[in-house]
């Protein structure tokens, strides 16, 4: 809960320009002063000029397509998975006890551990990236998803209840259209993590992907191509999760109603 009272659109705009000048300030302050070293970390001018390097000299486009093709069926694969157990964890009672602890257990385990396990199972190739982050992605997706439904309004399925409604209609047409914004929030926090998973996915054996991108600047002792890498990491998540942001206003203009 925010105890500031909300501010407006252009007001936001200018505390998030100037809390972005104030970061590239300080990095081009430690930069060109030469307090750090360039190796270590390149001013933002020779990361821009990386980054454009790699766009017309190199095969940036390639492995963005590349990462963003893995991120696409790995997630679609963890909410085909994730969403109808989530559902029936949040809504059975029974279901939850015979299936959390697995999750849970699952939960904590890092994506990077089902490697070995993965490049035995699938050969080093896209079913095993795709692996990798249905094992990230999968686990804490169904554990939002439940967490959604279990806190979905207790009023409006009382009084569904009441009205005598069975359970199926209730589900159907009271607790999943009350939780479609809360899913899709879930969504939204989800890819955000996806672009970490995917860095994982690709340290072994990828020959495209800005994770095997990276592992080769590192070999090399390109730090200015590892900074581009992150840059172009960072802005496509920002892009992914804009396109949420948008779309759920666009899908479910009445939580802004009433939360107005």
């Amino acid at each position: 809960m925010k105890l500031e009272r909300k501010i407006s659109r252009n007001k936001y705009i200018l505390f998030g320009s100037a809390g972005l000048l104030v970061f590239l300030s300080v990095w081009s302050l430690l930069t060109y002063t030469g307090l750090v070293p360039a190796f270590f970390l390149p001013p933002p001018s020779k990361v821009l000029s990386a980054i454009a390097d790699l766009l017309i000299k190199g095969n940036l486009l390639g492995d963005i397509f590349a990462s963003s093709s893995r991120i696409f069926f790995g997630f679609l694969l963890s909410l085909v998975v994730a969403l109808p157990i989530g559902i029936a964890l949040g809504i059975s009672r029974k279901f939850e006890a015979f299936i959390e602890p697995i999750i849970a257990f699952i939960r904590y385990i890092p994506p990077s551990a089902f490697i070995p396990l993965a490049i035995i199972w699938f050969g080093i190739g896209e079913l095993e990236k795709v692996t990798i982050l249905f094992m990230g992605i999968a686990p804490y997706l169904t554990l939002l998803i439940a967490d959604v439904v279990i806190n979905s309004r207790r009023d409006l399925v009382e009084a569904a209840l009441t009205l005598g409604a069975d359970h199926q209609s209730v589900i159907l047409k009271v607790i999943l259209p009350n939780c479609f914004p809360g899913i899709w929030d879930s969504l939204r926090i989800m890819m955000g993590a996806a672009w970490t998973f995917v860095i994982i996915a690709e340290i072994v054996g990828a020959s495209a992907g800005l994770g095997h991108l990276m592992i080769e600047s590192q070999r090399f002792l390109r730090t200015d191509n590892i900074f581009g890498g992150i840059v172009v990491i960072g802005f496509l998540g920002l892009t992914t999760d804009y396109f949420f942001k948008v779309t759920y206003k666009s899908l479910f203009k009445w939580t802004e109603k009433s939360n107005a």
